[in-house]
């Protein structure tokens, strides 16, 4: 048992073929249209004003709609009337299935009960903390919040968080980003990825298409900026909250296949950060 997405448990399941969800899974992609598509579609806003109000969401905590609204490009007029058409037109995966004819409405009704049963004790719905957190429970929760928010708004890719876990030594993967927190809290933020997941991430930062002509060095560097981009805005936010916190450039590491040993004095908690096809993704705090 583990975090699924739907489709994967339905195929799981023998209630609908792999082929049949990739047949649904494409009918999703040329139906569902992101924010900023559907209001170049609806002939609102160009290309190239996506593209500034996404720069400008690396270091603003604010939707790409609410920014697109405070950058001039969209009236909020304009953004109502996207965010409804978009709602619309919004088909889910199930639903495609019933669409391209692989289940019924009832079958569809039946494997959603089952699936959210299934999924109960793996799924966060909202960010969870252990109860030693209370203190700075404001500030952690921001910080996990904030990384979601990125991984959706600079990465782009669909996740599901998983229940967090304590773990006195970190799994190794690919590649570990980190970085230090200092100042009213002190504490060090790391990002755990596979090797896939480092190449979405490079492709989202560098802009292109393909990364596998990039070399190890520059991969790296990519998911270290995105690790910037995060505490960055972690610290922005802190001091709306009226917590002080200072960061250091981020280090790249490569733990031995045992694992990265928390050191003596912390706690870390891991956040799994679930993408499919056997990526692996995680979120970790050690903090003091």
């Amino acid at each position: 048992m583990a975090v699924k997405f739907f489709g994967q448990f339905l195929v799981e399941q023998d209630a609908v073929t792999g082929e049949s969800l990739l047949h649904a899974i494409e009918l999703q992609e040329r139906t569902n249209l992101k924010l900023g598509e559907m209001a170049v579609a609806m002939g609102f806003i160009t290309q190239q004003d996506i593209e500034t109000a996404h720069s400008a969401q690396l270091s603003k905590d604010m939707k790409l709609g609410d920014l697109l609204v405070e950058l001039g490009f969209l009236s909020p007029r304009q953004l109502e009337e996207v965010i409804a058409h978009q709602k619309a037109t919004h088909l889910y995966i199930g639903e495609a299935l019933v669409k391209v004819g692989a289940l019924t409405p009832e079958k569809l009704d039946h494997y959603l009960a089952a699936f959210k049963a299934d999924q109960a004790p793996y799924v966060a719905n909202h960010v969870e903390l252990p109860a030693w957190l209370s203190e700075n429970a404001t500030a952690w929760e921001m910080t996990v919040d904030l990384t979601y928010k990125m991984i959706t708004r600079v990465i782009g890719i669909q996740f599901r968080p998983g229940k967090f876990f304590e773990t006195s030594v970190l799994s190794s993967n690919h590649m570990i980003a980190a970085m230090d927190l200092s100042g009213d809290l002190t504490a060090r933020y790391l990002l755990s990825v596979s090797a896939g997941i480092q190449k979405t991430i490079a492709k989202a930062i560098l802009k292109e298409d393909n990364v596998d002509h990039e070399d190890d060095e520059i991969l790296e560097d990519t998911v270290m900026e995105f690790v910037n981009i995060v505490c960055g805005n972690v610290v922005a936010k802190a001091s709306q909250m009226g917590v002080t916190l200072d960061i250091n450039p981020p280090i790249t590491l490569h733990p031995s296949s045992d694992g990265l040993v928390v050191p003596d004095n912390y706690r870390c908690v891991v956040f799994p950060i679930h993408v499919g096809d056997d990526e692996v993704m995680e979120m970790a705090l050690f903090i003091k």
